[in-house]
């Protein structure tokens, strides 16, 4: 074959990106994703700015190594309570998912929430769809580089207040505020506040969709929570098809077919799909195309919900609304239901009857026991203690176990409030008191001004052979 005759094919592995103008959705659905965001924003923003006991009401002191959340305080030894949280997080999501798709994807997710901000802001800089169309089409000029520049200006601010709020969480936001209007800040805080302030503007900014559809890792394994009951946004082919042009749009052919062919429900998603081509893992489940088709629909005087959220059962079966929820109690509902039931009730009660008091006893492996003067038998032992109390006490130190055992250091400690303390204590016995090798004591310690807070803890007492 000459030279001449040969092709070359390029392959692309991926398809080019194509600019989303998503167009501003109205109805019931938007006016609750708009709750959602008004409601998670206020909690996000709101929260570092609460006092509890004259100190951060949330706060994730890595410093200290403290977590406070409200009345409770946790220590790194409290980590059980992290593990908790994560699997009622992953069961919560795994039921909602069983029950109503990707609604988490579609009202609450911060991806959807900061997307939905950054739109905003672009819609009112820039215009609506049609205008930010025109506006990308024309040629650079004063006017456009002064919009495009406001708009990136409002993103890149409100995005650093993110980032700000975020590295709140972990320093406390009044010494966070005072230092950044001083101009005072530390690196690692400088660092923290710039790179989630990027990430922001960079996610809900550029990428937006392109989140969704190749970083987050939910939409691939999206399907397999779902089954024939589960609620979905559907396109309801049996009444839109045919498809019927406005100009056509008779009451006679919106019999057969009610879908005009308007293309609303394509301009209004945030991810550009087409939800008449069927599920895909790209529909985040938002319905914004549920209320811009429900718009069509009333004006041109057809019945709502050709766009719903309905299950495919349903639809196979021309199902009406009791039926879908009677069907919403199926196993695997139930089994997501009844282990986040246990999960949370396990957490709550550990929670709630957990002693503000705890100690840990060290031994000094540098001795393993030693005779000293007057023929006594000497270990010596570091008692670490932790209150997640936030007021002083006062505790007494004892040691039980041994006949004739007795504390030679300092049988009293005072700690503050939420304070961790290493205690150094030394323990005697008789000489003749004890077997050789291991001997199991115990160390307890009990606030002198509250008879409930107290604790025990078991250490071995070595006597040397």
């Amino acid at each position: 074959m000459s030279q001449s005759a040969q092709t070359v094919s390029v392959v692309k592995m991926y398809a080019p990106r194509e600019q989303i103008y998503a167009r501003a959705a109205n109805g019931v659905y938007a006016n609750w994703r708009w709750a959602c965001v008004w409601l998670t924003q206020l909690i996000f923003y709101g929260l570092p700015w609460l006092s509890w006991n004259g100190r951060q009401a949330v706060l994730f002191d890595l410093a200290a190594r403290k977590f406070y959340l409200f009345g409770i305080v946790l220590w790194p030894q409290d980590l059980i309570y992290l593990a908790l949280l994560l699997i009622i997080a992953a069961f919560s999501l795994f039921l909602f998912t069983a029950v109503a798709g990707r609604v988490w994807c579609g009202f609450s997710c911060p991806q959807t929430v900061y997307t939905e901000i950054f739109m905003w802001f672009e819609r009112k800089i820039e215009g609506e769809r049609s205008a930010r169309m025109r506006l990308d089409r024309q040629p650079w000029s004063i006017a456009k580089f002064s919009r495009k520049a406001s708009k990136h200006a409002a993103w890149g601010l409100f995005a650093l207040w993110t980032g700000f709020t975020l590295v709140a969480y972990f320093t406390p936001a009044r010494t966070l505020a005072l230092e950044a209007a001083t101009l005072a800040l530390g690196p690692w805080q400088s660092f923290w506040i710039l790179f989630y302030g990027f990430a922001t503007y960079g996610n809900a900014g550029w990428l937006r969709e392109q989140v969704c559809r190749y970083m987050c890792p939910y939409a691939r394994f999206q399907s397999s929570m779902f089954d024939p009951d589960t609620l979905i946004v559907s396109y309801d082919q049996k009444r839109g098809e045919p498809r019927n042009a406005l100009a056509k749009a008779t009451a006679k052919n919106l019999a057969s077919g009610s879908c005009i062919d308007c293309s609303l429900c394509v301009q209004v998603c945030p991810t550009g799909i087409d939800i008449r081509n069927g599920l895909q893992s790209d529909c985040i489940g938002c319905a914004a195309c549920v209320d811009a088709c429900n718009s069509v629909m009333d004006k041109i005087g057809a019945a709502r919900g050709l766009i719903r959220f309905t299950t495919e059962n349903a639809l196979r079966n021309n199902l009406a609304p009791k039926q879908i929820a009677r069907r919403v109690l199926r196993p695997r509902v139930l089994i997501y239901t009844g282990i986040l039931v246990l999960v949370m009730s396990a957490f709550w009660v550990s929670l709630l009857t957990r002693t503000p008091l705890k100690m840990d006893v060290i031994r000094d492996r540098g001795a393993m026991g030693r005779e000293v003067e007057e023929g006594m038998i000497e270990n010596a032992f570091r008692l670490q203690i932790m209150s997640t109390d936030e007021h002083p006490h006062r505790y007494k130190i004892s040691v039980t176990g041994i006949e004739g055992i007795s504390l030679v250091t300092q049988d009293e400690v005072q700690l503050q409030g939420a304070e961790s303390r290493a205690v150094p204590v030394t323990v005697h016995i008789p000489k003749d008191k004890g077997k050789a090798g291991s001997n199991t004591v115990t160390f307890g310690l009990q606030a002198q001004d509250d008879v409930q807070l107290q604790v025990k803890e078991k250490a071995v007492f070595f006597v040397p052979r």
